[in-house]
Parts: structure tokens; C-alpha cells; sequence
């Protein structure tokens, strides 16, 4: 059964079953305790935790998922991926255990003639939590499964919680039997190779406290609606399905494996050491191609890094299988090709994909390149000390700076005649671990901290956002907070968050900054300084008592600055716009990644593979967005379906969650994009947008920056006033002046190299008074000065070398100091006859180098170094007179 055919089946069984099918969201979600999702109850965590009303009882979904924790692992063994789908059914109040065992049983264990997936139900075992007598008793009822086939497991393996407070519940794992030749005969306590689990049903009924039931800790309270919370692996289910030995060798990943047979000339199956560069490939491009159809790019922190190693182990896995041309867009090829039947934006962001892997692709070989210098560099370092182990510390650099994964460095190193010292590798890359965990760890209280904000939700309800249409409206405070505790008043003076029941401000979120104003009530003033949504559905008004004192249930006028309101409208308008030219300019790869929306400027980020804009593009986007200013469109703002947006060809953030009824800002053919921010009624409200500057922020994403409005003007007036300053100077017409100050920047370009050459020539010059003025210094003519000015590098040296020249035949060192910048630069050359009476030059060095702070060395003849201090030439000259003297 191909996976495809698994998934609709799924979908199928459940939608029938009464389910409302949920899509796949973004790996990318607005949660501050995850990279990636990695499960498929990730975006229903809001209707688990409450924050949310859940407005279905019941969901069926494909999640895509990504976990990158044994990222390192993926490819020795057959059992570690990092991208996955997690098929999952759900209940929010609904149906609970036997309707759970019910759903997965007969889906699992129903013939394919009649949809389901046709598992033998006397090779199906489950596991239970240790003291859920119920579950056992339903197993039992529901399917028929003897004793012997239903064990018992401790809170470790058969409880599930977020880590954090709030909901859980025990699980049971349906488990496949493999067969003998898999493993051990017991059941999945014994051998979990052989028992393979397929799906995990979570029971969601308990309320944990700060210590989790996983070890052995009481719940501190049952829920008041039981939820389900299930999730079954697709790729799972496919390999015992096809009846093949993993997930590798599948209907979806293993024509990666072919396209990479194809590129190297060897086989899969061939050798363990090929055929984990084979698996990390095919892993790596399906993880890589999703994330990035996701909106992420590579870079060096968070996602982007993560996606980064993952691009850079599949060039280096098929560097090691003797692929030497580029191949990270043909695998990319491969995977949009088996996964767009389930995944359609694969197909239609494509370019933008193909692009973004192009681009990390080419970088990478530049990185392997210079890498690889740092790496040789190394090996010569460990071989001149005689030792035959390269340090720990230059892998573990090779591996954190320039990406190399310690096999490769291992590998390499092997061809060096070298062993690498793997313990202090091990150990470095062990403390990363744990405060990339502590990080982790760290951002997971997010969750606590919203447990006053939820207890207002739950009190009130959802704040209902007035905004659109008003700038003023009366409210009452149903929430108030000081210092992040509830409390009834607060007075004058103190800092306070208040939730109201209807409000005209915008919260701060798709970019564009909060509304400031003022809560006015019959004794009290609250001036507000920011507005937040902390979770979903409620408006956090932050500011600061003014006048009076604000309690709860107090009634307010709530007044929006409306001049503050006004510019950053009509800065968001100006971003959809520069959205839409950017994109009609670049193509499709130039996919928002940020933005900024403040009064009178914005910022705009995209992706864009193929480098910077040209001034000529960028020119080109700024008239083109002014002159639908000048038409004065009308801006219609909407609510519809997902299904008629899409219709409508809206455009859709990466990466942006979004729900069954959508709000669409329309400008016509122009721009038409999903937006929940507040726009401008046309578009000549606007004014004028200025671009101010394009440039880089990371690998692949560049940044516009602009002025809108009377802000745009103002530039463009200074400008002006500057420019014609300019020309009145230099007695040239405005468009003259680019030739006009090129002029003038070559001839002082010119002028420059002529005076140095003066300043070189008079230095060289005084070689003749430097030589008069030697001192004998027990037989030895020693020349120790400073230079002259405007002398330093080959120019010192050569001043040096004829210095002694003119010493002739005489024993004679030369020792010239050129300070400059706050450090100091020196040559020493010595004639014939002062190295005939064994003063060879590098060896002087150390002799006068401590008073200037320096270091440096070289041959008998000549010796070049530098040094920190400056001041200390005096001493250093004198130092170097003793020594000659001693």
C-alpha cells in the first residue's frame, strides 16, 4: 500500500467517523518551546490548554513534523529521521478511551477491501499505563486481546504531559509483531525491534503539578473535559505495509536513494559505511525541502542553523560517495516530486526552494574549501610536535564553525596518518548539549507565566477587538494587573496591564507595532504605552497610571493616538506594496520573511537566493509602488474562507497559522494578501514611499528599508537641499554631479599615491645619514633608530637592507622601529661579517622585543616582527646595545 494511499485512508476512516479535517500547519508556529513541530497535537495546544476555545469537538490531521535531536545518529541506523508524518485523531471533550480504542482498532484491523490497513489482530500487542485497569478492561472489549498481548508499563513509557504543568494522561501503544527473525519473543517489553509501535493513544484526563506522573508523582487534578490526543506514524505503518525492512527503503524516500546511485555509481546495500551516506541524504533532503517550504533559510542561529547542518551533511555524504557536482536541487527535485500529492505548495513554491538550496549549496562549497586550509593547517601543527592525534579542540572548531560533522574530520584525518581525539570532542560537544538544554529548558516557562492571563480569559472571554472601525469606544476593565499579579486597583504612578472587554487597539503582531492612547475613566487616566496579546484572544493594555485609580469593573473611554494609528497604517499598506514589487521584480523566491511596520518607516525581509538587487531593480520596484499610489486605489478589507482566498490567489505568509475564515486585504490584481493588521481606505493616502537602502541580514534574506508619507518627504526635501548645495559648490548642474565627484575622487585617488611616494622616496633617502650615524658597539657598527615617517612594511625593509649595504664590509646590525596606530613595526639585517662573529638576526629578536611587547623572527640575515607598545623603542634600542655589548 503506497503512503500516499495510507494517508487518505486515514483521513477517511476519520472524516466518516465525524471528524473535521484539520491541514497540516507549518513547522514553523508561533511557540517559544519549539523549533520545529515535532507532533501532531502541536497546533491544537491551545484548545488543551485552555487558552482557546476548541471550535470542533473532534479533529483529524497529517502533521508534518521535524525532531532534530539525534540529528547525528540519522543514517547509522535504520530507526532515526528527522522529518516525519504523524497522522493523529483528536477529541476535546468528546469521546474518550473506548471511543480512542475503538477508532484505532478497527482502522488498523479492518480489511483494505473495506478501507482499513488490514494488520493481522493476532499480531498486534499493546502497552498500557501501569495502573489503568480501564484501558485494559476496553482493549479486551473493544478487540478481543488476550491477557498476554496487553502489558503494563511504567509513567516513563506510558504517561504523556508537556513537560510543564497543566494537562495529561496515560497512553497505550499499539505495537506490531515483526516476527521471529526480528528479535526476541515477550512482546515490546522485551524487544521493541521485533514489536514495532505504530501509534500512541493519549488519554488526556489528569492536571500535573510541578513534578510530572512520568515519575511516579500524583496529578493534583482530573480535568474537567477528557480529551484524546493520538498519533500514528505514517512512515511506520508504510514500511510494514510494503513489506520492506524501514522507513529508508519506502515508496517516498528510497527514489532519493536511487537519484543519489545515480549521481556516485554505487549501490545501496553495497557497504555500511555507503549506505549511511546514502540514508542521510535521503532523510536530510525531505527534512531540508519541508523546512524550507516552510519559509525557513539558512543561517546560523535557531531553525536556519538546524537547516544548515542538515544541507551540509547531504553535500558532504555525497562528497564521500565521489559526487563532486552539485546535487542538493535534484534531490530536491525527487522529494517534491513523491511528496506534492500530499503536500501541494512543494510544487508551487518550488523555485523558491530550488533557489534557496542553490544558493546554501554553492556557500557551502566555499566553507569546505576554506575549511579545509584550517583543517590542513592543523595537521601540520600536530605533526611538528611529533604527536599522531589531532586535538579535540581543532575538531570540535571544525565541526561548530565551518560545519564539518566529526566523521568527516575523522575520515580526513585517517588519509593524514592521524587519529583524532574523539574524548575532548565528545566533551565539547556534551557542553554545548546541555546549554543548547538549559536554553530550552528556559524558554519552556513561557507556558507558566500565562496562567493569570488564561484565568481572565476564562473569567471573561475573548477581547473584542473593535479596531477596524473605531478609534474610540467605552469598555469595561475586566482584568488588571500589577507586576504580573492580579489585583483589584492600582493608583498613580504604578505600571499596570489592563484587559478590557472591547477594545479599538491593536495588539503588537504580523509586524506591526502596537497602538499608544489613553483609558479615561470617571476619576482615573491610564496612559497606554503597548498592547499585547499573551494568549490568544486577549488584549493586554501596558502602561502607567497618569491620574487617580483604576479598578476592576471600572468603565473607560479607550482612545487611540490617532496620528500614531494613521502612520503605521499607512505604513503596513506600504509594506503589502513593497511585498507585491519586490516579488513582481524578483519572482516567486522573494518570499516575505519579516517585517516591521512604525510610524513613518517600515521594513521589509525577504528571501532571495540569488543575492542583492541591483540599484536599478531596486529603482524600478520604488516607481512602480508610487505609481499605484498615484491611482489611488481603494483597499477593501475582508473576511472569506481559507478555500475562496486561495481562489482569489491572496498571498500567504510562510509559516503563519491560519484558520477556516480568513481577513484579506485587497488591492486589486496589484496585492492581495491575508493580513489581520489595519490598513489605509487607498492607496494614495499614502503619500510617498522612499526607499532608503537594500542590504543583507543572513545567508539568503536581504532587507528593505523605507519612508512613508510626510517622512518620505521630508528625506526627499533634505536630499534636495543637500544635492543643490552640492552643485552650487562645484559649480555643476544636480545630474552632473555622480561624474562630477568621481572626478574629484580620482584625483585625489591619484594625488594620495604621489605624496606617498614623496614621503617613501625622501624615507629611502636617509638610508646614507642612518649609516653616518652608526656607533660602534664593541667591533659592531649598530644602526638602532626609529624610521622616518611615512615608512613601514616592504618600504622598512628595504630601508634595512640598504642601511647595511652601506655598512660594507664592517660587522654591522641594523634595527629600525617604525610606530604607528598604537603599535610598532621592526627589521633587523645583519651584514657578513657580524654573522661570521655569530649575531644572526632572528636570534637578536628576543634580545630587545620585551620592552615594545613584541614578537617576531627569521633568518640569519633578516628579521621582521611587531609589537604592542610603542613607548618602548627607547628601551628596546637600549636593550639591544647590552646584548650586542654582552
Amino acid at each position: 500500500m503506497q503512503t500516499h494511499e495510507i494517508v487518505r485512508r486515514f483521513s477517511q476512516h476519520f472524516v466518516s467517523a465525524g471528524h473535521t479535517p484539520v491541514p497540516s500547519a507549518s513547522l514553523i508556529l508561533d511557540d517559544p518551546t519549539l523549533l520545529f513541530v515535532n507532533a501532531g497535537m502541536v497546533q491544537f495546544k491551545p484548545y488543551f490548554l485552555g487558552d482557546a476555545p476548541p471550535p470542533y469537538p473532534r479533529a483529524t490531521s497529517i502533521q508534518k513534523c521535524v525532531r532534530t535531536g539525534d540529528i547525528d545518529e540519522v543514517g547509522k541506523t535504520t530507526r532515526h529521521n528527522t522529518f516525519f508524518q504523524m497522522a493523529g485523531n483528536f477529541s476535546f471533550g468528546d469521546y474518550f478511551k473506548e471511543g480512542a480504542i475503538t477508532h484505532a482498532w478497527n482502522l488498523v484491523t479492518g480489511s483494505q477491501d473495506a478501507g482499513g490497513y488490514g494488520f493481522d489482530p493476532d499480531r498486534i500487542w499493546v502497552t498500557v499505563y501501569e495502573t489503568d485497569d480501564e484501558a485494559i478492561a476496553l482493549w479486551k472489549k473493544v478487540a478481543g486481546l488476550p491477557d498476554e498481548r496487553i502489558q503494563r508499563r511504567d509513567g516513563l513509557d506510558n504517561y504523556w504531559d508537556m513537560g510543564v504543568p497543566g494537562p495529561g494522561g496515560p497512553c497505550s501503544e499499539i505495537y506490531y509483531d515483526r516476527g521471529p527473525e526480528f528479535g526476541k519473543d515477550g512482546g515490546p517489553v522485551v524487544d521493541e525491534d521485533r514489536y514495532l509501535e505504530i501509534w500512541n493513544l493519549v488519554f488526556m484526563q489528569d492536571v500535573r503539578g510541578a513534578d510530572s506522573p512520568k515519575y511516579g508523582h500524583p496529578p493534583i487534578g482530573t480535568l474537567p473535559k477528557k480529551n484524546i490526543d493520538t498519533g500514528m506514524g505514517v512512515e511506520r505503518v508504510a514500511y510494514l505495509l510494503q513489506g520492506v525492512e524501514n522507513v529508508y527503503e519506502t515508496d517516498l524516500v528510497r527514489p532519493v536513494i536511487s537519484r543519489a546511485e545515480e549521481f556516485s555509481g554505487r549501490r545501496y546495500g553495497a557497504s555500511h559505511e555507503d549506505d549511511v551516506r546514502f540514508r542521510v541524504i535521503a532523510d536530510h533532503a525531505r527534512s531540508g525541502v519541508m523546512i524550507i517550504g516552510d519559509g525557513v533559510t539558512p543561517s546560523n542561529e535557531g531553525r536556519g542553523y538546524v537547516l544548515r547542518r542538515l544541507l551540509r551533511r547531504i553535500v558532504r555524504s555525497a562528497r564521500l560517495l565521489g559526487v563532486n557536482e552539485p546535487v542538493l536541487a535534484s534531490f530536491a527535485e525527487v522529494v517534491r516530486d513523491e511528496m506534492a500529492p500530499t503536500y501541494p505548495e512543494l510544487e508551487s513554491g518550488f523555485e523558491r526552494i530550488a533557489a534557496v538550496v542553490t544558493a546554501e549549496e554553492e556557500a557551502f562549497l566555499q566553507t569546505l574549501t576554506s575549511g579545509s586550509r584550517i583543517f590542513d593547517t592543523a595537521v601540520a601543527a600536530t605533526k611538528k610536535t611529533g604527536k599522531l592525534v589531532l586535538p579535540g579542540d581543532d575538531a570540535f572548531q571544525l565541526h561548530d564553525t565551518y560545519g564539518f560533522p566529526i566523521d568527516l574530520t575523522l575520515e580526513m584525518a585517517a588519509e593524514a596518518g592521524l587519529q583524532v581525539d574523539q574524548d575532548r570532542f565528545r566533551v565539547l560537544m556534551q557542553e554545548q548539549r546541555d546549554r543548547a538544554k538549559a536554553d530550552a529548558k528556559a524558554r519552556k516557562v513561557g507556558h507558566g507565566d500565562g496562567s493569570v492571563y488564561r484565568t481572565v480569559l476564562d473569567a471573561h472571554g475573548s477581547t473584542e477587538f473593535l479596531g477596524y472601525t473605531l478609534l474610540e469606544a467605552e469598555a469595561t476593565v475586566v482584568g488588571l494587573l500589577v507586576d504580573g499579579v492580579a489585583t483589584p486597583a492600582a493608583t498613580t504612578g504604578q505600571k499596570v496591564e489592563v484587559v478590557l472587554d472591547r477594545t479599538p487597539f491593536y495588539a503588537e503582531a504580523g509586524g506591526q507595532q502596537a497602538d499608544h492612547g489613553v483609558l479615561r475613566g470617571a476619576s482615573f487616566v491610564v496612559r497606554v504605552d503597548d498592547v499585547q496579546s499573551p494568549v490568544p484572544g486577549l488584549r493586554v493594555h501596558r502602561g502607567v497610571v497618569t491620574d487617580g485609580e483604576v479598578s476592576l469593573d471600572s468603565s473607560v473611554i479607550a482612545e487611540v493616538d490617532r496620528g500614531r494609528r494613521a502612520a503605521i497604517s499607512r505604513a503596513h499598506t506600504g509594506t503589502h506594496l513593497v511585498h507585491a514589487g519586490v516579488r513582481g521584480a524578483l519572482g516567486t523566491s522573494a518570499a516575505q520573511a519579516g517585517s516591521l511596520n512604525a510610524p513613518g518607516r517600515l521594513r521589509f525581509d525577504f528571501t532571495s537566493p540569488s543575492g542583492a538587487v541591483s540599484p536599478t531593480t531596486l529603482g524600478e520596484i520604488e516607481d512602480e509602488i508610487n505609481s499605484v499610489l498615484q491611482e489611488n486605489r481603494e483597499i477593501q478589507a475582508y473576511e472569506t474562507s481559507m478555500d475562496e482566498a486561495r481562489k482569489l490567489g491572496a498571498m500567504m505568509l510562510f509559516g503563519e497559522k491560519y484558520g477556516d475564515r480568513v481577513r484579506v486585504v485587497d488591492m486589486g490584481e496589484y496585492s492581495r494578501e491575508l493580513c489581520g493588521g489595519t490598513h489605509v481606505g487607498r492607496t494614495g493616502e499614502i503619500g510617498m514611499i522612499k526607499v532608503l537602502s537594500e542590504g543583507s541580514i543572513g545567508s539568503g534574506v536581504r532587507r528593505v528599508e523605507a519612508l512613508v508619507g510626510l517622512d518620505a518627504f521630508r528625506h526627499v526635501s533634505a536630499e534636495h537641499v543637500l544635492v543643490t548645495s552640492l552643485a552650487d559648490q562645484l559649480k555643476a548642474k544636480p545630474e552632473e554631479l555622480p561624474e562630477r565627484v568621481a572626478s574629484l575622487v580620482e584625483r585625489l585617488r591619484l594625488a594620495e599615491r604621489d605624496l606617498e611616494k614623496v614621503r617613501a622616496d625622501a624615507a629611502l633617502a636617509s638610508a646614507g645619514t642612518l649609516a653616518a650615524a652608526a656607533e660602534d658597539v664593541d667591533g659592531v657598527a649598530l644602526v638602532a633608530a626609529e624610521a622616518p615617517a611615512g615608512v613601514s612594511g616592504n618600504d622598512l625593509r628595504s630601508l634595512a637592507a640598504d642601511v647595511r649595504t652601506r655598512l660594507g664590509s664592517r660587522p654591522g646590525v641594523v634595527a629600525l622601529f617604525a610606530p604607528a596606530d598604537g603599535k610598532v613595526s621592526f627589521v633587523v639585517a645583519t651584514t657578513a661579517a657580524a654573522r661570521d662573529r655569530g649575531l644572526a638576526a632572528g636570534k637578536l629578536v628576543p634580545a630587545f622585543a620585551g620592552p615594545i611587547g613584541g614578537r617576531g623572527g627569521g633568518k640569519p640575515d633578516l628579521a621582521q616582527g611587531g609589537g604592542t607598545d610603542p613607548a618602548g623603542v627607547s628601551d628596546a634600542i637600549a636593550a639591544l646595545r647590552s646584548a650586542l655589548r654582552g
